[in-house]
């Protein structure tokens, strides 16, 4: 059962409040009786897929489409040097 505790009461007892969660328990934090968020466990990552899907589902990931493999325009050693070389 999720226990609530005002604002003021859960600053003081924010390690009591880890506990609880720890366990596996929820807490509410209300402000001024109206409750306006809710302490609880992090769940056990998952695999890495699913979860960006999961996210993209509830909209906090845009998925886009891969970018192309960039190839080298130079396949020399060096080029990068020879190249800054005669702009610089």
């Amino acid at each position: 059962m999720a226990r609530a505790y005002p604002i003021h009461e859960a600053k003081a007892k924010l390690s009591e409040i880890l506990r609880r969660v720890k366990k596996g328990g929820s807490v509410t934090i209300s402000d001024r009786g109206r409750a306006v968020a809710r302490v609880v466990p992090i769940e056990p990552p998952s695999d890495v897929p699913s979860r960006l899907e999961e996210l993209a589902r509830d909209g906090a990931l845009i998925r886009r489409r891969a970018a192309k493999r960039i190839q080298p325009l130079a396949r020399r050693p060096g080029a990068l040097r020879r190249f800054l070389r005669e702009r610089g």
